[in-house]
């Protein structure tokens, strides 16, 4: 048993009939992330990447610009010596100021939604120190619709469980190629790991860049594309309102329903040719 899925015995009924089997979990489990000693937020997410999450969640949350804000990123031990691996300590670099820790930004993220623990709206929109709008990519929409396929040939974990989002990272500097895909249960979670990935090899700000995502487009993630500064999200499903508020406001392009040969562009059109 691997600490990314788990096999459970369930009862399978169809057609009047009972059989017994094993099914493939993903694993859900709380992390705890602090900075400095000082507990920040607990997300419920599949363990792996952990680093890359906690560093990809703190940029996105404006908390750091870069890979050299971070001086060391570590599990804690419990207090009787053991490690559970849900506890992961950040230092920031001394020259980087560390957050308030209050009301709106220690809070606890579900799997299924990162932001809704923040105490008001001022702490949901944050300033981006990048800006996408003025990113000079094009891109073909052959390119974009051969991008789905790619990113499920790559979800390995899904492919056993079926319950995992995921995230990729396309450069279209490459000719389009996949750089790095991340599965979680939580889809902000994917989002911040592959975003982390990104800030680990200095790719961030993310110019020229595609982000994938394999649900919808909600404002949590576009606002974390846009912290990062990616020009191109995409998503499989839908987008929500503010989700193309945001994105109209800051230039970013956003696709939606990128289903076979067929997509909505919800602003910046122009990036997409063919």
């Amino acid at each position: 048993m691997s600490r990314i899925t788990q096999r459970r015995r369930v009862s399978h009924l169809a057609a009047g009939d009972a059989t017994q089997r094993s099914e493939t979990l993903a694993v859900e489990e709380p992390l705890e992330i602090r900075l400095g000693g000082v507990p920040l937020t607990v997300t419920m997410r599949t363990p792996g990447s952990d680093i890359e999450l906690a560093q990809g969640f703190l940029l996105t949350e404006g908390i750091i610009t870069g890979r050299d804000d971070v001086l060391t990123a570590r599990y804690c031990a419990q207090p009787d010596g053991t490690n559970t691996y849900n506890v992961l300590d950040v230092t920031l670099a001394p020259n980087v100021p560390p957050p308030a820790v209050d009301v709106t930004r220690n809070f606890y993220t579900t799997s299924s939604c990162g932001i809704c623990g923040k105490a008001s709206l001022e702490a949901v929109r944050l300033a981006s120190r990048y800006a996408p709008g003025d990113d000079p990519v094009r891109l073909t929409a052959a390119a974009l619709t051969a991008m789905p396929d790619q990113l499920r040939a790559a979800q390995d974990v899904f492919a056993t469980t079926g319950g995992l989002h995921a995230a990729a990272l396309f450069d279209f500097a490459d000719g389009g190629t996949m750089r790095a895909v991340r599965e979680d249960v939580g889809r902000h979670n994917a989002v911040d790991k592959v975003i982390g990935w990104a800030l680990e090899h200095g790719h961030v700000p993310l110019a020229g860049s595609v982000l994938l995502v394999s649900g919808r487009a909600s404002f949590e993630l576009t606002q974390k594309a846009v912290m990062a500064g990616v020009p191109v999200l995409a998503a499989l499903s839908a987008p929500s309102s503010l989700a193309v508020d945001l994105a109209v406001e800051s230039g970013l392009t956003l696709v939606a329903f990128l289903r076979g040969a067929s997509m909505n562009v919800y602003s910046r059109s122009d990036r997409i040719v063919g």
